[in-house]
């Protein structure tokens, strides 16, 4: 009896083990392999004659990178982006979420209107930021200049380094905090409010009642959100590149190398590189901020 029950369980594994090879080979086709394909890119020159095949090289695409002061620079602009826009959306994001956790009226049209930024296509709202931010006739300069004062020139919010930098990061933060408003608000209703209620009858105000009950109720998630936003935004290439041409982020960098300078080998090195840095924050920010 012991004998058959095991062979079925054999059996049973054998055929589960069949059903899922076909997804398995679907996604080791879709992603291990173009993964493992760029890994080999890396340590080549390609050559973008069909007749000539590429010529391996070795290590010297990663000690180009390394002296390769562009490259540098983009990785600065990159962590200042990414720093700058995941504690503004998470911020935004909480500040939003505990507001509408609150009894208000109409806030489910609230919570609606909220999510519009995220669940637009991205290219029709780079195309409204760049018709507002226009330096000729956008209203944003119509209405700081001429209107308002604040400034007494016109900023040429998508051609200036300077302005274009701050501009997408306003962009991002605007676009992706619904998402950190949904994920915190999710959580915020599952709060026990038995323990608000214990914080109030100890003489806690509002402030710590949010610092000492709330936040550390909040804090996996929170956690969770930064390094997902940390991960997608270190490696921000549309959004940015859409609405300017003016913010070196590693993203643009590397399209550039790929697709302006034909260079593949040296842009293959440079997404290696990315994934191992990104590795290593994950693996970090995940013993330190989730404590796995």
């Amino acid at each position: 009896m012991q004998k058959k029950r095991n062979s079925f369980k054999a059996s049973e594994a054998r055929l589960g083990y069949l059903l899922i090879a076909p997804a398995f080979l679907l996604v080791a086709a879709v992603i291990f392999y173009p993964v493992l394909y760029n890994v080999w890119l890396s340590f080549n020159k390609v050559s973008l004659n069909p007749r000539r095949p590429d010529l391996f090289i070795g290590l010297e695409n990663y000690q180009t990178l390394l002296q390769d002061a562009a490259f540098w620079h983009s990785i600065w602009i990159t962590l200042l982006y990414t720093v700058i826009t995941v504690l503004g959306a998470t911020l935004a994001g909480l500040g939003a979420a505990l507001l509408l956790n609150r009894p208000l009226k109409g806030r489910r049209y609230y919570r609606s209107i909220l999510l519009l930024p995220y669940v637009a296509p991205v290219i029709s709202l780079v195309f409204v930021w760049q018709y507002m931010f226009n330096p000729v006739y956008g209203m944003v300069n119509y209405s700081l200049v001429d209107k308002l004062g604040v400034f007494q020139e016109r900023i040429d919010w998508l051609d200036s380094p300077g302005a274009s930098f701050w501009l997408v990061i306003l962009f991002d933060i605007w676009h992706i905090f619904p998402f950190a408003f949904m994920m915190i608000l999710a959580k915020l209703q599952t709060v026990d409010a038995s323990l608000q209620e214990a914080a109030e009858i100890d003489g806690a105000n509002g402030w710590k009642k949010f610092w000492y009950v709330t936040l550390p109720e909040l804090s996996f998630v929170i956690g969770s959100l930064m390094i997902l936003r940390f991960i997608w935004n270190f490696y921000k290439f549309d959004e940015v590149y859409l609405l300017t041409k003016e913010v070196p982020v590693v993203g643009v960098y590397t399209y550039e190398t790929a697709f302006s300078t034909y260079n593949h080998g040296l842009a293959a090195a440079i997404t290696v590189s990315l994934f191992a840095l990104v590795m290593v924050f994950v693996l970090i920010a995940v013993r330190k901020v989730l404590k796995w």
